[in-house]
């Protein structure tokens, strides 16, 4: 079954190996994460486990997810996720899930929301090319023609086509980060490298879908 754990950025720092080298690795803190519902094929259509993370107030849940949450016989959670998988679940209703299910060198995908950034042109949210910087330049950040002329009455936007606007904010996944340190005492996992998100955002830990190169 493919392992999956929710967690909280705390921030990056740098630990030594045993050989001396630093490594830039970033902090994620994954309490005790808790099963809210297994779903099967037979009862569901498809096969998947729920998992939850983090305190709420039970004043801010709503009735129908504590409903939820009294059902599955835990305590309401803040972080709410599903993970389909291939197979029937092996969690059951109520089951908890800690860090010690990675250990040091697994392979793990991380999903997180990037920060956000605003609105921000076409150089800084797609890296295009400014053009000369002269006085003679009538064109020094602008992103120039952005529709080509067809047929009727003069050009259209095509759908897709690159241009300035919202830049950040959104679902990012980073594959293939190492996991370099598990500390099940404080419920920390360190992983080599950098994650998507700001401090103190949520994160999905799981094992990578691409294990070989």
């Amino acid at each position: 079954m493919a392992k999956v754990i929710l967690g909280k950025k705390l921030g990056m720092t740098q630990i030594f190996t045993e050989e001396g080298k630093v490594v830039p690795v970033t902090v994620v803190e994954s309490g005790k994460n808790v099963v809210l519902q297994s779903k099967t094929v037979e009862t569901d259509g498809y096969n998947a486990v729920q998992i939850g993370f983090g305190t709420v107030k039970e004043k801010n849940v709503t009735k129908p997810i504590k409903g939820h949450f009294a059902k599955a016989g835990v305590e309401p959670v803040k972080f709410i996720r599903e993970l389909r998988l291939a197979d029937v679940p092996e969690y059951k209703a109520g089951d908890s899930i800690s860090v010690d299910i990675f250990g040091a060198g697994d392979l793990v995908d991380v999903t997180g929301t990037s920060k956000g950034k605003g609105f921000a042109g076409g150089i800084k949210r797609h890296n295009f090319a400014r053009g000369p910087m002269g006085h003679g330049s009538k064109s020094h950040r602008e992103p120039g023609s952005t529709g080509a002329m067809i047929s009727g009455h003069g050009g259209r936007v095509l759908k897709g086509k690159k241009l300035p606007g919202r830049m950040g904010g959104a679902k990012v996944t980073v594959q293939r980060l190492s996991v370099v340190r598990v500390d099940a005492d404080r419920n920390l996992i360190l992983i080599k490298g950098a994650i998507p998100g700001a401090k103190n955002s949520f994160v999905v830990i799981k094992d990578t879908v691409k294990p070989k190169k």
